[in-house]
């Protein structure tokens, strides 16, 4: 039990910092709905699991592999940050107006499983964090790694259901011209972060 709550804090913790898929979930919650917003979380929530059961079952193949190309995916990801900030950027609020990837919940949770799965730096706070705590979980270990994983997985996600229930609250207050607002803000904000992570990437 001890082990499932630190992963669970774990995870609570890594999600809640904002970063590009906070803003993409604050933003289609206010667009789309609680459902879409929470949907958006769990994409990175899905990232969260995997990266921690890599940390967690110490697939130091795996890892070392991340790690060692984490400039390309950076990279990678960085231009899909900036495709993805741009269409928020220019989008309009009328339905008929949303984007593809927007459309439905598959294309939700798949673009932000992207953007979140292309940033391997997310392995290494895992294994600092793990190691920081004194989570040390053995490879033939596999129940306490289970229940870290688990833990990790539980936090991340209740992360996204809070975040996508309290701004589903103000949703029906904001105006049509407050939401174009909204997605300037959140466009640049957004593409503002994959050109970091371009720029990270070469330098």
């Amino acid at each position: 039990m001890e082990v499932w709550l630190k992963g669970f804090f774990i995870g609570l913790s890594i999600a809640a910092p904002v970063g590009p898929i906070g803003v993409l979930c604050i933003r289609r919650t206010l667009s789309r709905g609680r459902l879409f917003g929470f949907v958006t979380g769990l994409g990175a929530a899905l990232t969260d699991f995997i990266y921690a059961f890599i940390g967690g079952f110490g697939l130091t193949v795996i890892s070392g592999f991340l790690v060692e190309k984490q400039d390309i995916f950076r990279f990678i990801g960085g231009l899909f940050i900036i495709y993805l900030g741009y269409r928020i950027f220019i989008s309009q609020p009328a339905g008929d107006n949303i984007s593809l990837v927007e459309k439905n919940l598959l294309g939700v949770f798949a673009s932000s499983f992207v953007v979140a799965i292309t940033n391997p730096i997310a392995l290494i706070y895992y294994i600092a964090v793990f190691a920081g705590l004194g989570v040390v979980v053995l490879e033939n270990n596999y129940y306490s790694a289970s229940l870290l994983v688990a833990g990790v997985f539980m936090g991340s996600t209740l992360w996204w259901f809070l975040l996508s229930q309290v701004v589903g609250l103000i949703k029906n207050r904001v105006t049509s011209r407050g939401l174009q607002f909204v997605n300037r803000i959140s466009g640049t904000a957004i593409a503002g972060f994959g050109i970091f992570a371009v720029w990270s990437s070469l330098y």
